[in-house]
C-alpha cells in the first residue's frame, strides 16, 4: 500500500515524491512499514508529521533530522495552521501506527492507513456521531472469501501448535515491525526468552516493550527472524542441528515448502466482516480503498450514508470562511469575462491569447502575440520603441501582417479543435497559462492581468 495526495486539501499522507505532490504542503507518516517510507531518507528537508513513537524509529532507521520532525500526541486535536485540523488515533496495526482525522474547509476525512478494527474505536469521541465526507479505507483484505479469525484467535493456534511439538525450537517469521504482541503472548505463555538479533533488541528497547527479549544465542527456544529466512534451505539446516518447527504468522496466502512451516492467520490488517462492521458504524459519504480494487466500493455501497448537508460540528476557521467567500465572488467575475473572451474564439488551434495594447492600436491588423523568450522588459505589456523585451516589435508586426495567421497557440501538447465549454473555463488565466517569465509575475499579479484582460473586452464592446 503506497501513500497519498489527498485532492481538495494541502495534505499528503505516507506520499515522499514532493516533485509529484502538487500543492501539498503538509506531509504525514502513519508508521514505519517500508511500504509507506519509500522515498523518505536523511535528505528530507520538510516538516512531517506522525506520532511519537513513530518518530523514534524514524530518526534511529532513516535519519531524518530531528529538526523535521514533528511528534503529535495520539488522541489530541492538533490545529496545523488555519487550514487544518488533524487528530492523531491509534491503528490497531503496530507500534507507533495511527490513523489520521483531518478537519477543515474541505470537510472532515478519515484516513484509516493500515490498521486493524477494533471494537473499541467505536468509544473514540472524536468519531462518535461525527459526519465523514471521505473515508480512506485499509482494503488489503477485502475477501470475503477469505475470512480471517482475531489476532487473540490466531494467537491461541500458535500456542497449540507449539504444545504439540513440545521436543521442537520454535522460529517465528516477522517483519521490521510487527507482530510483538505475538511474540510477548508466547514468551509469556511458555516462561522463555525470545531471541532476536542485536538491532532488532535494540528497537525493541526503543519501542518501550516487556522485558521479554534477548540478543543472547540459547537463552531462550523461541526465536523471532526476519519473514525471509522461512524458506526450505534454512529449515533443513536448523532440523540437522535440532528439531525446528516454524511459525509464519500472515493473513495472506502462502506457499508452504517444507512439512514443518506452519503458517498462521494472524494479521494486523482487519478482515473483511471487520471492514464491514466498521464502515457500517461510521456510515461516511464516500470510501476511498487504499489498495485498489475494483468491487471494494461496491461491498460498502449500502453503508454510506445519503446525507450531504454540511457538517454542523464542523468549525471552519473565520480567516478561511472570509478567504472563500473572496475567492467565490472573484471567480464569478474572472468567469463572466472569460467566457466573453472564448465566444470570440469558439474553434481554436492551441490556446490563443490576444494583446490588449495591440488591438487598441492596430484594430485591423492581427491580434494575436509571441511570447518572446529573453530579455522581457519590466511590464508585462510594454510598448516602448527600441525595447527588445516588447510584445510586439514594428517589424515583428510587419512580418505577422504580411504572413501569419492570426494567434499564436502557446499550448504544451496538442489541443483538439472544439469548442471551449463553459465548464471548462479556467478560473484565471495568468494562473493557469504562463503567459510572461517569472520575474515579470512577481510584479504583475494575476488579478491585475484579469483586470486588464476585462478592461479590453468593454473597449472591444464598445467599438
Amino acid at each position: 500500500m503506497g501513500g497519498r495526495v489527498l485532492p481538495g486539501t494541502p495534505i499528503a499522507v505516507d506520499f515522499w515524491s514532493v516533485r509529484r505532490a502538487g500543492g501539498a504542503r503538509l506531509f504525514f507518516l502513519s508508521h514505519m512499514h517500508a511500504d509507506h517510507t519509500a522515498g523518505l531518507s536523511s535528505t528530507w528537508r520538510r516538516p512531517l508529521y506522525c506520532s511519537p513513537l513513530t518518530a523514534r524509529l524514524l530518526h534511529h532507521r532513516l535519519q531524518v533530522p530531528r529538526c523535521w520532525i514533528r511528534p503529535l500526541e495520539v488522541g489530541q486535536s492538533h490545529a496545523l495552521g488555519e487550514e487544518v485540523t488533524v487528530t492523531l488515533l491509534d491503528a490497531n496495526h503496530c507500534p507507533g501506527a495511527v490513523m489520521f482525522l483531518f478537519e477543515g474547509a474541505f470537510g472532515t476525512i478519515l484516513y484509516t492507513g493500515d490498521f486493524r478494527y477494533a471494537g473499541a474505536m467505536q468509544g473514540e469521541p472524536v468519531l462518535r456521531g461525527r459526519r465523514i465526507d471521505r473515508l480512506y479505507l485499509d482494503t488489503t483484505h477485502c475477501r470475503p472469501c477469505q475470512p480471517l479469525p482475531s489476532r487473540s484467535c490466531a494467537a491461541r493456534q500458535a500456542a497449540r501448535l507449539i504444545r504439540a511439538h513440545p521436543s521442537h525450537r520454535v522460529v517465528v517469521g516477522v517483519y521490521s515491525l510487527g507482530k510483538e504482541a505475538l511474540l510477548v503472548e508466547l514468551a509469556v505463555e511458555f516462561g522463555t526468552w525470545v531471541v532476536v538479533s542485536p538491532s532488532r533488541l535494540e528497537e525493541m528497547r526503543l519501542l518501550e516493550m516487556p522485558n521479554v527479549f534477548t540478543a543472547e544465542e540459547g537463552a531462550g527456544w523461541i526465536r523471532a527472524v526476519d519473514v525471509a529466512e522461512i524458506r526450505r534451505d534454512t529449515l533443513v539446516s536448523w532440523n540437522t542441528t535440532h528439531p525446528t518447527i516454524a511459525i509464519l504468522p500472515t493473513g495472506r496466502p502462502v506457499k508452504i515448502t517444507h512439512p514443518n512451516i506452519f503458517p498462521i492467520p494472524y494479521s494486523d490488517h482487519s478482515s473483511f466482516s471487520e471492514l464491514c462492521e466498521f464502515v457500517k458504524w461510521l456510515k461516511p459519504c464516500s470510501v476511498i480503498p487504499l489498495v485498489r480494487d475494483d468491487m471494494c466500493q461496491a461491498y460498502f455501497q449500502k453503508y454510506l450514508s445519503s446525507d450531504h448537508q454540511a457538517l454542523p460540528g464542523l468549525k471552519i476557521p473565520k480567516p478561511v470562511q472570509e478567504s472563500l467567500q473572496q475567492q467565490s465572488k472573484t471567480k464569478t467575475q474572472r468567469t463572466v469575462c472569460q467566457q466573453a473572451l472564448f465566444k470570440r474564439h469558439s474553434v481554436s488551434q492551441g490556446v490563443v491569447y490576444e494583446s490588449p495594447e495591440k488591438h487598441t492600436e492596430e484594430p485591423d491588423g492581427p491580434r494575436g502575440i509571441k511570447v518572446p523568450q529573453q530579455n522581457f522588459c519590466a511590464s508585462a505589456f510594454c510598448s516602448k520603441e527600441g525595447c527588445t523585451g516588447c510584445h510586439v516589435s514594428k517589424e515583428k508586426g510587419k512580418e505577422e501582417q504580411n504572413g501569419e495567421q492570426s494567434g499564436v497557440a502557446i499550448a504544451a501538447g496538442a489541443v483538439r479543435q472544439s469548442p471551449v465549454a463553459d465548464e471548462h473555463v479556467p478560473s484565471g488565466f495568468a494562473e493557469l497559462y504562463l503567459l510572461v517569465p517569472l520575474n515579470v509575475l512577481k510584479q504583475n499579479s494575476s488579478q491585475k492581468f484579469d483586470r486588464v484582460v476585462e478592461g479590453f473586452l468593454r473597449r472591444g464592446e464598445a467599438s
